[in-house]
């Protein structure tokens, strides 16, 4: 997909409830619409990126949160495979990460707290799995929480939404005023590409991901168990009770965790192992693997995943080291989504692209500390099929 000659669409343009910008009925379109009030008052809206094949993605700017894919089954039968919510306050009165952009830093940094250049930080601590506190997915108001401005866009085969926030020196401890920009395409093939890109002021950790929950056989449906799951992944870093990395990367092999073949997801979820136990199932960080002469940032296969029923396929490309597979072990039942259905015990998976947890406490991790003069940038791709 060409990223030059943007049509960038002002957003002074968006004055209606819903504007759909195509070039023809061939091309893709982007609908804006209100998508309800945050507690504080303020409004958010809900872009819809449709392209040529009737296929969607709809984000809100709020939180840059991916409500909606909408994509076709091998029958050509559309379904949103996406968890969420109908309107904006239901996210900001609760939600566990349902498609939401996240930072400044994904996953978890033990203890709340880091050492850079000498200076400890400590940080807001917003988890504590098997009673060890940490800071998860940003702290307390992570980037999920705020309201980002938007530009949308449009491209000859693709539609895209730019999101932008300066998060500032001190926010959730962090240091440094960071500007983010991210970047959502939906295109023509059904590839969704986040294009993520930072500077900042300070030295500062930065790990930016989407967290994105999918059951390719639709939202509110059964389990996830069935879904075959190939990581091209032959190590991961295995955890604590707290689900912090213990510093080690380990082989997969002859273990529940080698997807390198496909598996059914649930084939071995339940295996006598302490990783799952502690996981409560899978909730790991795998390594991407990069075969010589690739380069740490070249796109590369990270998973694919296969629903059998419906034939819908996922393929995710990324930039990226690590990538976190984690398979809905703690939605109980208590969030209703969508289609007016609880989201139950293993009815979804997320597959964050991402730096490895904890980085920033791990030197033998891949680095994430952006410095000034910098510039952070990193893709993703969700391209979806059937077969």
């Amino acid at each position: 997909m060409k990223l030059n000659k943007l049509c960038v669409i002002s957003c002074a343009v968006l004055v209606t409830t819903a504007i759909v910008t195509a070039l023809s009925a061939a091309q893709p379109a982007i609908t804006m619409t209100a998508f309800g009030a945050l507690p504080d008052g303020r409004a958010a809206q809900l872009y819809t990126l449709t392209n040529s094949q009737g296929a969607q993605v709809a984000i809100t700017n709020y939180g840059g949160i991916v409500v909606r894919i909408v994509v076709p089954d091998r029958g050509g039968s559309m379904a949103d495979i996406a968890l969420g919510y109908e309107n904006a306050g239901k996210y900001a009165a609760g939600s566990p990460y349902f498609g939401a952009l996240i930072g400044r830093y994904g996953n978890r940094i033990a203890h709340g707290r880091f050492t850079l250049d000498g200076k400890t930080y400590k940080l807001a601590t917003n988890n504590d799995p098997g009673g060890i506190p940490c800071t998860l997915h940003g702290g307390n108001v992570g980037f999920d929480k705020v309201l980002w401005s938007a530009t949308p866009l449009m491209e000859k085969d693709a539609a895209g939404l730019r999101l932008h926030y300066v998060s500032t020196d001190g926010e959730e401890g962090f240091p440094g005023n960071l500007d983010v920009t991210v970047t959502y395409w939906f295109n023509n093939a059904n590839e969704l590409r986040l294009e993520y890109s930072a500077t900042t002021d300070k030295a500062t950790p930065v790990n930016l991901t989407n967290h994105s929950y999918f059951n390719l056989a639709g939202e509110g449906g059964d389990t996830i168990l069935s879904h075959i799951l190939t990581l091209n992944a032959s190590k991961y870093t295995p955890v604590d009770k707290g689900l912090i990395p213990t510093g080690e990367i380990v082989p997969v092999a002859g273990t529940p965790f080698d997807f390198t073949t496909p598996h059914a997801i649930g084939e071995r979820i339940d295996a006598a192992n302490e990783q799952l136990m502690f996981g409560n199932g899978y909730d790991h960080n795998f390594v991407v693997d990069r075969d010589s002469p690739k380069r740490s940032g070249d796109l590369v296969k990270a998973a694919e995943v296969y629903e059998p029923m419906t034939g819908r396929a996922m393929e995710i490309l990324t930039q990226e080291p690590g990538i976190q597979f984690y398979c809905g072990n703690f939605l109980d039942g208590s969030n209703i989504g969508k289609s007016n259905k609880p989201y139950t015990y293993r009815t979804a998976f997320a597959l964050e692209t991402q730096h490895f947890p904890d980085s920033p406490n791990r030197p033998n991790f891949p680095n994430t500390i952006l410095r000034p003069g910098q510039r952070y940038e990193t893709v993703t791709i969700y391209r979806f099929s059937a077969r």
